[in-house]
């Protein structure tokens, strides 16, 4: 798979980034080794995952997926080969969302642990707490920075206030600043994204990597009625989409997919890969079949009629 450069950072980075909350949750050790020796062997090489995941388990604490992603990349001896990217701040069962400087030191010492690595080639502020400075984080981001124990650094969850000021800050402090912004973007919610947020994008150059890419596995097509919600744990998150215009956007999936003989999950992430500034969107799977099909995403080539089919229905 052809290495892409993600913006600022000089990271090469396969175009489809891998979403570790599934490590420790809907996938065990064993499967999580399956579905990541089958991530790398396909020619990808990007991992995202976070200090929290994945706590809302019963019986887990957080930090579940980082131990696994940290044991296969000891076992596989692969460490150098591979682009891993976490976050600081969510909240978890133990504590509401912190991301004081305190905090930060504390919890990449233990990210760093628990992934068998010295350094975290991309580490994001997850989401801001409502009591933290920018500054405080910002200062706390660039002293992991200078001590090499973070290559670069990014955000999740921000309000476009707290995005601006942390780059402005960054920029006249002259210290790092954020480099990728991780927004919940995908076919169907774009309207905050494209309206609110790309313009900020733009003025700073940011390389976005969405999540939820596939809104909650509606994407796929496999969630056409309520009927199909137990069909995975995750199926009640597609809830919200099955309305006249999520199922719009499926038939617009099912004509695009049917062109290019794929499936409506593939199409989704195409389409993602040819929005300005867009890398890699962050996907999971929890099986082989369903990573082939994700994984098919770079090589589709969308015209301009698939993209416009696929504009109009996802339009607001």
């Amino acid at each position: 798979m052809k290495k892409v450069t993600l913006g600022t950072t000089g990271l090469q980075v396969a175009p489809i980034n891998f979403g570790g909350n599934v490590f420790g949750w809907t996938l065990n050790e064993k499967e999580s080794f399956d579905i990541l020796d089958a991530f790398a062997e396909a020619g990808f090489n990007f991992i995202d995952t976070a200090d929290t995941y994945s706590f809302w388990v019963p019986g887990n604490t957080g930090g579940e997926s980082e131990a696994i992603i940290g044991k296969w990349l000891k076992l596989r001896g692969n460490r150098q080969d591979m682009v891993i990217a976490t976050k600081v701040g969510f909240q978890n069962n133990d504590r509401p969302a912190d991301v004081s400087k305190e905090n930060i030191i504390k919890t990449v010492e233990e990210s760093l642990l628990r992934l068998q690595t010295d350094y975290i080639d991309l580490y994001y502020t997850h989401i801001e707490d409502g009591k933290t400075p920018v500054e405080e984080t910002m200062d706390a981001h660039a002293q992991l920075v200078k001590e090499g124990k973070v290559r670069h650094i990014g955000a999740s969850n921000l309000s476009v206030e707290n995005l601006v000021s942390s780059m402005t800050y960054a920029k006249n402090q002259g210290i790092p600043a954020y480099e990728v912004y991780q927004p919940h973007y995908n076919l169907i919610e774009r309207s905050e994204f494209e309206t609110k947020y790309e313009p900020v994008i733009d003025q700073y150059k940011l390389s976005v990597l969405p999540y939820y890419s596939l809104a909650s596995g509606f994407l796929t097509g496999k969630y056409r009625s309520a009927d199909d919600l137990g069909k995975s744990p995750r199926g009640g998150g597609a809830n919200q989409y099955l309305n006249e215009k999520g199922l719009g956007i499926l038939s617009a999936l099912d004509k695009v997919s049917a062109k290019h003989d794929t499936q409506p999950a593939t199409i989704a992430l195409a389409w993602l890969l040819n929005q300005p500034h867009i890398v890699a969107p962050i996907v999971s799977a929890t099986s082989k079949q369903q990573l082939a099909v994700l994984t098919q995403a770079p090589n589709i080539n969308l015209d301009s009629s698939d993209l416009e089919v696929l504009n109009q229905a996802s339009a607001y």
